[in-house]
């Protein structure tokens, strides 16, 4: 069976997108999992089927590299946004699209795109964390420290911690574990964030079920919310990331927050599965 696929990336998080509007591809988690090797396929963080949906325009259905499938992605949604106007899927400059996270929508912005990932969730039980109410600030034990962890969910579950130097941290030390601690029933993605000044942070991430990446769409919304709580930045900041800029605004009218930033189709190719 041939694949046909096409490979994007917003700031340096990678993807594969499949197009199932008309055919569904069998064993998708046992397929994503094999191709997302960097070595023996195509490599890729996160893999995003496009299908036909009941109750919005299109559907995008996302599995990580190890072959799980995951509620959102921030960086993802632009980029199957901007792959269905390359193609003419759709005429419509705003589109509604479904998710496990539910109906997320990304317009056009010049040559960038915006979406509306909705409301944050700060109850704890909702992100989910094994806790009831919001979660800022809270010790977090982990092999030999304790985190101060504020947990914000954009769909998909997020702990967000303030460290000093963050460019040097250990990321990969601490990142896998905090991922898979028993606080998080359904894992966590981790966020480590550096303020700037009131209208930046710098932020690395380690992604739950793919590793550090170089950007994350909802990291970085649920880093800039964890940051507005705690009053240590403005409600429109800019968020660093290793793979470029996003810029975050969590808007007081509605309570929902807006992501801006790119999505770059690198090329297309057909691969034997």
């Amino acid at each position: 069976m041939k694949l046909n696929f096409t490979k994007m990336h917003g700031l340096g998080n990678d993807f594969i997108v499949l197009d199932a509007l008309k055919k569904d591809i069998p064993n998708v988690a046992r397929l994503v999992k094999k191709l997302s090797d960097r070595r023996f396929g195509i490599g890729f963080d996160q893999a995003l089927i496009l299908k036909a949906s009941k109750k919005a325009d299109f559907r995008m259905d996302i599995y990580n590299g190890d072959g799980g499938r995951v509620e959102m992605c921030g960086n993802g949604i632009r980029c199957m946004a901007a792959y269905i106007w390359a193609r003419k899927l759709s005429r419509k400059s705003r589109l509604d699209i479904e998710t496990l996270a539910g109906i997320i929508r990304p317009e056009k912005a010049k040559e960038l795109v915006k979406v509306d990932m909705g409301e944050p969730i700060l109850e704890g039980k909702q992100i989910p964390t094994i806790v009831e109410g919001q979660i800022t600030d809270r010790p977090l034990a982990v092999n030999d420290r304790t985190f101060e962890i504020t947990c914000v969910s954009m769909g998909n579950p997020h702990c967000v911690i303030f460290v000093d130097g963050v460019e040097s941290y250990p990321v990969a030390k601490y990142g896998p574990v905090i991922e898979v601690n028993k606080f998080f029933p359904k894992k966590t993605n981790v966020e480590f964030i550096e303020v700037v000044n009131r209208k930046k942070i710098k932020m690395r991430v380690w992604e739950r079920g793919a590793g550090e990446t170089l950007a994350c769409g909802t990291g970085a919304s649920a880093s800039a919310v964890a940051s507005m709580i705690k009053g240590l930045t403005d409600r429109k900041i800019t968020v660093a990331l290793k793979g470029g800029n996003l810029t975050i605004e969590w808007s007081e009218d509605d309570n929902h927050v807006y992501m801006t930033g790119p999505a770059e189709e690198v090329f297309t190719g057909v691969v034997e599965v």
